[in-house]
C-alpha cells in the first residue's frame, strides 16, 4: 500500500515538475518586475537609493507635466493612424501574394524582409532617405518641389515614423493573414461569383467575415505595440525627442527619467503603470468590439433563420 500512495503522490506532482520551468520563469521576469514596478511608483526611488513611500504624488506631478501630456498625444496619435493602416494593408498584400503565380514566392520574401532586418539598420536607412540631402529630397528637387525638412519638423518627423513603423510590420501581419486566408474555403468565393458579386463585393461579403477573428487580433497586437512605440521615435528624433522635445512619446519619456546614474525610477514606474493601463484598456475595447459585431452578426442570421428559414412541416416560415 506504502508503495501504491507513493505512486498516486508522483503522479499528481508530476504536472507541476512539468510546469515548474515556465512558471518559474514567468514569475521571475513577468511577475516580480511587475510587481516591484507597482510598488516603486508610489515611492520616490532613485537609481541608487530605494527611496520612500510617497503615495500618488508621482501621479500628481505627471498630470501637472506638460511634457507627459506631449508624449501622451504622440503615443495616442500613433495608435490612431498607424493601427488601421497594419490592419487593412496587410491583408491587402496577403490577397496579393496568395494567389499561385510565377514569381509569387520571390515577393513574399520581400515583404517580409523588413521584418527580420534590425530596426536600427531600417531607421537609419529611412534616415539617410528623408534627410534634407536624402534620396526623396533628391526626388523632389527633380520634380521642381524643393527640399523638405521630414526630419527637422515636428509633425512630419511623426509621420515619418509611422510610415517606418506600418512598413516595416507589413511583413509580420501579412504572414498572419495568409495563414487566416488559407482555411477560407474557396466555395464561399466561387458561389459569390456565380450571383454575380464583383472583386470587392466578394472581399466586403466573403474575405472580412472570415478572418474577422484575425483581424481582431492583428489590431490589438497593433494597438499594443503602437502606444508602446519606442525604436522608431528615437532613431529618427534622437534623444531629445525631436524639436524641443515634441515627437516623445510615453516610452522615451520613461527611458529618458528613469535611467541614469540619478535617474527617477519612482516617476518612471508611474509612466510604466500608465503605459500598462492605456495598453490594457485598448485590448480590452478591441475585443469587446469583436463581440459586439459577432454578436449582432448572429442575431442578424437567427432573424433570417426565422424569416426565411425552412418551417418544420415543411415549405418556408
Amino acid at each position: 500500500m506504502t508503495g501504491v500512495k507513493r505512486v498516486r503522490t508522483h503522479r499528481a506532482a508530476s504536472p507541476w515538475l512539468f510546469l515548474l520551468p515556465g512558471l518559474g520563469t514567468v514569475v521571475a521576469f513577468n511577475l516580480y518586475p511587475f510587481l516591484t514596478t507597482l510598488h516603486k511608483a508610489f515611492t520616490d526611488a532613485r537609481t541608487l537609493t530605494p527611496g520612500s513611500w510617497v503615495g500618488l504624488r508621482n501621479f500628481r506631478e505627471l498630470l501637472e507635466d506638460e511634457q507627459f501630456w506631449v508624449a501622451l498625444r504622440n503615443s495616442g496619435l500613433y495608435v490612431v493612424l498607424v493601427v488601421p493602416f497594419t490592419v487593412l494593408l496587410p491583408l491587402l498584400l496577403a490577397l496579393l501574394v496568395q494567389k499561385r503565380i510565377p514569381g509569387v514566392a520571390f515577393f513574399r520574401s520581400a515583404f517580409y524582409t523588413p521584418v527580420v532586418a534590425s530596426v536600427v539598420v531600417v531607421a537609419l536607412i529611412w534616415e539617410w532617405m528623408l534627410d534634407d540631402r536624402g534620396l526623396v529630397n533628391a526626388v523632389l528637387r527633380v520634380l521642381g518641389a524643393g527640399p523638405v525638412s521630414f526630419l527637422g519638423d515636428e509633425w512630419l518627423l511623426l509621420f515619418s515614423a509611422m510610415a517606418l513603423t506600418v512598413w516595416k510590420g507589413l511583413g509580420y501581419y501579412m504572414i498572419i493573414y495568409l495563414a487566416a486566408l488559407a482555411n477560407v474555403p474557396r466555395e464561399l468565393h466561387e458561389a459569390a461569383a456565380v450571383d454575380g458579386a464583383g472583386a470587392l463585393r466578394r472581399f466586403t461579403a466573403v474575405t472580412v467575415p472570415a478572418v474577422r477573428s484575425t483581424m481582431v487580433l492583428v489590431g490589438a497586437l497593433s494597438s499594443v505595440a503602437a502606444f508602446k512605440v519606442f525604436s522608431e521615435v528615437y532613431l529618427l528624433a534622437g534623444p531629445t525627442g525631436g524639436p524641443a522635445g515634441q515627437d516623445t512619446t510615453l516610452v522615451m519619456l520613461l527611458q529618458r527619467t528613469g535611467t541614469g546614474l540619478n535617474g527617477r525610477v519612482g516617476y518612471s514606474s508611474a509612466i510604466s503603470l500608465i503605459v500598462f493601463a492605456v495598453a490594457l484598456v485598448l485590448m480590452l475595447l478591441v475585443l469587446r468590439a469583436d463581440r459586439r459585431d459577432g454578436q449582432d452578426a448572429q442575431d442578424g442570421q437567427d432573424l433570417q433563420g426565422r424569416q426565411g428559414g425552412p418551417d418544420p412541416k415543411g415549405g418556408r416560415a
